[in-house]
């Protein structure tokens, strides 16, 4: 049978998608390693149905209840809440695609768009929707992605709560539906924006939904041997009206296939994520010093520089002053939107505290939480009706505040200025966005129909950009109460994202493992504290702490005073060598070597002539259960097996099939529980 079929390339893969013969759908033909569209279709399981509609069983691209209306679908709208289309032409061009379909009895047309990223294993996708009239959109995914299963599908997830973000997590999905999402305006702490699907050998598929709301990913294991996951963002009222004319665009998905499973996956989002980055990437990622867990509230000017001569002393370069700068911030009942310095804090103005600052050769950074109001403050006081609120119901606190309607431009114009009038006023280079709630009584009293959800993050995102625009040397690091909003809209708007408000050893190790599955380690913000372990309370070495945070952007968080003089000499050591190897870690592929579970592991960065492993010992410390005397190892992975790679710090000489094979010796002790080796090839 002959189909009309589309093919988009990118650097080491293929997509296909076709016309179904069995109705007005487009449908998956062939993802996977280039060539692979080059045969019979794999997913053809046309006129294999019984008791539902072909389009049920069909690997469809995208569809609507109404011509799919048992097994999920992606789109519905309109009254009768059915859609029946017709296809309604093709535009391809380099790199692109558009399929578009047409109803004629709701008005509507549906756009299926495809675009391939250069230099990336990424095809982002997304659906367009046009009404001729007034329609209700009751759900509007951005896509829907199929993949060829047998037997049971692996899933990879990432789970977790505050404090315990990106734990990696599987599920053998072999029937029936898996969903994962966040109704709190903002991805959250449960889960991230992220699957990936494998089956049978080392293939392994992933999605991760560009959007900083409201969203689900669902997947389903389908009669016939598939599964099909659909993906795109949850409206908070339930439904979207599309006004007659106007085009509505979903968030972009973007899909990514990888022959070397999760590690050869992730390495996939990490270049994306570079690409998204875009020229920002070859600025180096300073050091940086946050005094939060030093001070908390209490912020004065002379504790601040206190710690800002002992950071700079140990080879920081940025100090960044966190919660507590601004008046009537004594603690987290007060000062939220009333965005001043206290005076009593700086008696000899803030200006003069951050000229003192950059004297030690420190950059100055900021914490500021835009979203955020405190009841008490002047801002609520003159704009009552800027937060989200329903009339006649209580408005709750969260962290003993409120969240501004970000959607509104009077909101957004408020927060650009206070941004503009905090970076013009201040000598400020880094500027750390945080968000601490989640809204509840979400409305906008006398609006009339509004999608909320999409216009806060329509507000947060151009806020964003104009920091871009207006302050383009500015540094912007994203958090929200850890890592609650990282995907990749932010990323691309971020220069860093902060995973986790936990730092302690072994919780982090693992936070990490999870995130570096699916983001770069250029974006991953990483403290040393002092923090003990929440989860996991073994205790581990400052070498530990230093070694995990040098895996992404190094920082350090830790109450410098209480330091001894060997401890603070030991951190200069651990930050000049992370000065000496940044740019492998930033600019070079990244792979991830055995887990947390395991009695070792460690990350291995690749770049030019250099690869610089960090190592862990992630087992008890006085070696068990490795045998007396014999050293662990961790196998290297895409070396030059005929090249040799020499240890910079001992002189030892490994051929690259011995570190392929055999690995890297480490003999861990309760002296030594974390390693940083730097080869060089010969």
């Amino acid at each position: 049978m002959t189909y009309t079929r589309w093919t988009l390339r990118t650097e080491h893969t293929s997509y296909t998608v076709r016309l179904s013969p069995d109705g007005p759908w487009a449908e998956l033909d062939a993802w996977g390693p280039l060539g692979v569209e080059d045969g019979p279709s794999a997913l053809d399981w046309s006129h294999r149905t019984h008791f539902i509609t072909p389009a049920d069983a069909a690997p469809a691209e995208y569809l609507p209840y109404g011509l799919r209306p048992f097994t999920g679908s992606e789109l519905i709208a309109g009254d009768e809440r059915g859609v029946w289309w017709e296809f309604d032409g093709a535009e391809q061009a380099e790199g692109g695609l558009r399929l578009a379909f047409t109803d004629e009895k709701t008005g509507l047309r549906t756009v299926l768009c495809y675009e391939t990223v250069p230099g990336t294993d990424v095809i982002l996708r997304w659906t367009e929707f046009t009404a001729a009239g007034e329609l209700r959109l009751e759900r509007l995914d951005s896509a829907a992605v199929n993949i060829p299963v047998t037997g049971a599908a692996r899933l990879t997830y990432l789970a977790g709560q505050w404090s315990q973000e990106f734990q990696l997590t599987h599920l053998d999905l072999e029937r029936g539906t898996f969903t994962i999402g966040s109704l709190q305006g903002a991805p959250g702490h449960a889960y991230a924006p992220w699957l990936a699907v494998r089956s049978d050998g080392d293939a392994a598929y992933g999605i991760a939904l560009e959007w900083s709301g409201n969203w689900h990913i669902t997947a389903e294991a389908e009669p016939g041997g598939a599964v099909r996951v659909r993906a795109g963002r949850v409206p908070h009222e339930g439904a979207v009206l599309l006004a007659a004319g106007e085009t509505l665009s979903t968030p972009r998905l973007a899909c990514a296939f990888s022959p070397d499973g999760l590690d050869g996956l992730s390495r996939v989002w990490h270049r994306y994520e570079r690409r998204l980055t875009g020229e920002r990437l070859h600025r180096p990622r300073k050091v940086l010093y946050n005094s939060w867990e030093a001070t908390g509230f209490d912020v004065d000017a002379a504790g601040q520089l206190e710690l800002a001569k002992a950071a700079a002393d140990i080879g920081a370069e940025l100090f960044v002053v966190d919660d507590g700068w601004f008046t009537g911030r004594a603690d987290d009942t007060g000062g939220l939107g009333d965005w001043y310095p206290d005076p009593q804090a700086f008696p000899e103005g803030f200006d003069r505290f951050v000229a003192e600052v950059r004297a030690l050769g420190l950059d100055f950074g900021l914490w500021v939480e835009p979203e955020a109001v405190s009841p008490g403050s002047r801002l609520y006081a003159e704009h009552p009706e800027w937060v989200y609120r329903v009339d006649g119901r209580p408005s709750r606190l969260v962290r003993n505040q409120l969240l501004l309607d970000l959607g509104r431009t009077d909101v957004q114009e408020f927060v650009i200025a206070t941004l503009d009038r905090l970076l013009g006023t201040y000598d400020i280079g880094y500027l750390k966005w945080d968000m601490n709630r989640p809204p509840t009584e979400r409305g906008r009293p006398g609006a009339g129909p509004v999608d909320l959800d999409a216009e806060h993050v329509a507000g947060y995102l151009r806020v964003l950009d104009h920091l871009r625009t207006a302050h383009p040397d500015v540094t912007v690091e994203g958090c929200a109460g850890g890592g609650g909003r990282i995907e990749h809209a932010t990323v691309a708007r971020t220069d860093v994202v902060w995973p986790s408000d936990n730092t302690a050893p072994m919780d982090r190790l693992r936070i990490q493992h999870g995130f570096l599955h699916a983001h770069a380690p250029h974006v991953m913000s990483s403290w040393v504290t002092d923090a003990p372990g929440i989860l996991d309370p073994r205790p581990r070495s400052l070498a530990f702490r230093f070694v995990n945070a040098l895996c992404g952007v190094l920082g350090i968080g830790a109450d410098l005073r209480v330091w001894t003089p060997a401890e603070q000499a030991e951190a200069a050591r651990w930050i000049a060598r992370y000065k000496e190897v940044r740019d492998v870690v930033h600019l070079g592929e990244a792979r991830l070597l055995g887990t947390p579970d395991d009695t070792s592991c460690g990350v291995q960065y690749d770049h030019g002539d250099r690869t610089v492993v960090a190592a862990f010992s992630t087992g008890r410390l006085d070696g068990a259960p490795l045998l007396t005397g014999r050293p662990d190892r961790l196998r290297l992975r895409g070396l030059d097996p005929a090249a040799r790679y020499r240890d910079t710090a001992t002189g030892t000489t490994y051929g690259g099939a011995h570190l392929l094979h055999h690995g890297l010796p480490f003999a861990w002790s309760a002296d030594h529980d974390a390693d940083l080796v730097v080869l060089t090839r010969r």
